[in-house]
């Protein structure tokens, strides 16, 4: 095919003159290729060079006459009979001789070749196409409708009315076509066809795509060339897996698809799966990309999937020969970090290198640091394998698992550490280690709240899973809930742990309640009060629960219920609530919308269990629906403050209060709702701690703040100064 590419240049590139150059040259050669004409033949069709080039199509024939494989040679005629537009009588002679030496049985031949145009011989561009169509519209037989219907079949064909009745995937009810439109607009599908099948057999197609989802991509892939995910979707939902099977079938599928060795998966969403000609066996397709792997880091990730995606392919030694080398050529590599050096060496052991085992123990025992080590090892089943070998090595490695508990980032991980501590012998040690979390839950928030799982689940023999073990755990989580709520960069750490609290109708708040001791339970609602995350309801609820198990709680809550109203009134400025208004459409509109798009567009990766975008974007969408609930529950308690909410007798919402700190410095406050709240400016929520502390107190009067004295100095209205 040497002319393909450079015909295909000038027809991208609407280079006519060009093209017809190497047209002329193409046409008197004698060496004719079949499939190359084809391609070319194609490419022109589809192109704004088509209906010019219709004059010229015909040159092409001297060189045709040379094809010695019939059906290349017919199909190559059916595309100049398809581009010509000179209707010559020469070509309708070639195109009727062709057409009854190749369809020499067919009784009808002389009605069809009238019908097609070679009889009246005034126009008859794709005579060969139009014969074969007319020749499949029999009943039974499958079609494509090109203009919007879809797939149909064939229900009756009349030669006298020339018309032909159908029924489509995409319309109700029988449809008749003159053949007219019918050239214009069907193509014939053979019974094998995608479309065929999934018109004709839904349901056993669908059982095919079930039993072996990758030989009916391959189908797909073949009838209806290179797809997306996106589009291979957009073939089947519904027609042939039903919508909520989808994301689960499209998972299974797509990690068939990628084993398949026929079809070439892409790297990039955007990019079209693709049948290949010829099968590629996984291990000449890995030698090629590893071949452009640039670092080293980057080739032992590349190493380390595909040996746990396609485990097969060691079968082949020569394959596993090759990987032996390529490990050995990192291991010599100068700058080789201690952490890789583990890598390589734990998967030459997978590829049976008998030193490998060896070189691993001797390395661990000879590191100086091997916890820091581990931790830079980013793929975690290999941290965990390092971790246990390093168990059978190291004298040390209590202290080493200890040390590594609340820094490695994996709860599996975690999880090993935990159960190989929570042995006789190193139980205690682990039980020291947890209670340093426990006094300092704002010190390692992921991993307390990891640890408060374990503690509330109960199932496996841990220490503090027992009833004064909850009860301080159920304590510690609303200390860090409280903390966290003060970061935005732990909101979803926030919403975790309400979960946690709230899930099941509150039952973890019914165990611990029920064995916590009166005061525990007042200190419980205390923290609780304190945390903003909690609505007025889930408030009540604690109060109820603590009620249930101790009834002199009541008093507390009808004291709380008195000082009810005040709590339930939001104040903000108009600015405040505008801004507020702003965000809440914001959520609703533009970033739900763009969020639902992410979500959709991750889905196609397929592998949901993988799939770090998919999940990162079901989490955006948790937030986002969060942060609308929360905002849309405070617009409705908001109240918009006016000059003559502000009362400055006292300090309240609205005031500007000057106080006198320890030192004697002047500072400057304005005490305004949480939506107006900025720090740098000394704007605070009349809900913070700080506003909360100085409420009540007049000109000359103190109040206490973490330990240190404030003296208010001056009172002021807030729209005085910010007329």
């Amino acid at each position: 095919m040497a002319y393909l590419k450079d015909f295909r240049e000038r027809i991208q590139n609407n280079d006519y003159p060009g093209f017809l150059k190497i047209w002329e040259e193409y046409c008197y050669g004698d060496q004719p290729d079949g499939e190359e004409m084809i391609a070319t033949l194609e490419s022109v069709k589809a192109s704004e060079m088509a209906k010019p080039f219709g004059l010229q199509v015909e040159r092409i024939l001297p060189l045709w006459r040379g094809l010695t494989d019939r059906e290349l040679a017919h199909q190559v005629l059916r595309l100049v009979l398809d581009l010509q537009t000179t209707n010559s009588d020469q070509l309708a002679d070639l195109a009727t001789e062709h057409l009854k030496n190749r369809f020499q049985e067919d009784p009808l031949m002389n009605e069809k070749l009238r019908l097609v145009g070679l009889r009246s011989r005034e126009k008859f561009q794709g005579a060969i196409r139009n014969f074969e169509l007319l020749s499949h519209l029999k009943e039974g037989n499958y079609i494509f409708h090109t203009a919007g219907w879809g797939s149909g079949e064939v229900r009756s064909v009349s030669l006298v009315r020339e018309e032909v009745s159908s029924e489509f995937e995409n319309v109700l009810g029988i449809q008749s076509l003159s053949f007219d439109k019918a050239f214009r607009t069907l193509i014939p599908l053979p019974d094998s066809h995608f479309y065929a099948r999934r018109f004709g057999n839904p349901d056993q197609l669908e059982k095919e795509a079930r039993e072996n989802p990758a030989e009916v991509i391959r189908d797909l892939l073949r009838d209806l060339g290179p797809k997306t995910a996106a589009e291979i979707k957009e073939e089947m939902i519904d027609l042939v897996i039903p919508t909520d099977e989808w994301n689960r079938w499209w998972q299974g599928a797509r990690a068939k698809i990628k084993k398949d060795t026929k079809i070439a998966s892409p790297k990039d969403l955007k990019d079209p799966f693709i049948l290949r000609e010829k099968e590629l066996p996984h291990e000449m397709g890995f030698h090629k990309s590893l071949e452009a792997s640039s670092s080293v880091h980057t080739t032992i990730q590349m190493i380390h999937a595909f040996l746990r995606d396609f485990p097969e392919t060691l079968k082949n030694g020569e394959f596993k020969a090759s990987l032996q080398t390529k490990l050995q050529e990192i291991l010599s590599h100068p700058h080789l970090s201690e952490g890789q050096k583990l890598q390589v060496l734990l998967l030459l052991e997978d590829l049976s290198d008998v030193k490998a085992k060896e070189k691993l123990a001797s390395s661990l025992k000879e590191m100086h640091t091997p916890g820091e080590i581990i931790l830079t090892i980013d793929i975690a089943s290999l941290q965990k394998r390092v971790l246990q070998i390093l168990l059978t090595v190291r004298k040390d490695w209590e202290e080493i698992f200890l040390n590594l508990l609340f820094a490695v980032d994996q709860n599996p991980l975690r999880d090993f550490i935990v159960t190989e501590l929570n042995k006789k012998e190193t139980k205690e040690a682990l039980k020291t280690k947890l209670l340093s979390l426990l006094l300092h839950p704002i010190s390692y928030p992921e991993v307390f709240i990891w640890y408060f799982q374990k503690v509330i689940d109960g199932k496996a023999k841990l220490p503090f899973t027992d009833t004064e073990g909850k009860v301080r755990f159920f304590e510690g989580i609303l200390i860090l809930l409280d903390h966290l709520e003060q970061k935005p960069q732990y909101r979803d750490l926030v919403k975790k742990i309400l979960t946690l609290i709230t899930e099941d109708r509150y039952a973890v708040v019914r165990d611990v309640m029920q064995h916590a001791k009166i005061e525990e339970v007042k200190e419980f609602l205390l923290l609780g009060s304190k945390c903003q995350s909690f609505t007025d309801h889930d408030i009540k609820i604690l109060h109820s629960l603590g009620e249930v198990v101790h009834p002199s709680l009541a008093r507390l809550r009808k004291d709380r219920d008195r000082s009810s109203d005040e709590v339930e009134v939001l104040w903000t400025t108009q600015e405040g609530f505008q801004k507020t208004q702003l965000r809440i459409q914001q959520i609703a509109t533009i970033e739900t919308v763009h969020n639902a798009k992410e979500i959709e567009t991750a889905r196609a990766h397929g592998d949901l269990r993988e799939n770090a975008e998919f999940k990162a974007a079901l989490e955006r969408r948790a937030r986002l629906q969060s942060e609308l609930q929360f905002l849309s529950d405070q617009i409705g308690q908001a109240r918009v403050l006016t000059k003559q909410d502000v009362n400055v007798d006292e300090v309240g919402v609205g005031c500007v209060v000057t106080c006198l700190d320890p030192k004697g410095e002047h500072l400057q406050f304005t005490l305004l709702g949480p939506w107006d709240a900025d720090p740098e400016k000394r704007i605070l929520s009349f809900q913070s701690k700080f506003a909360q502390a100085m409420k009540g107190k007049g000109v000359g009067e103190k109040f206490d703040f973490q330990g240190e004295s404030f003296k208010i100095i001056d009172i002021n209205n807030y729209f005085d100064q910010n007329r």
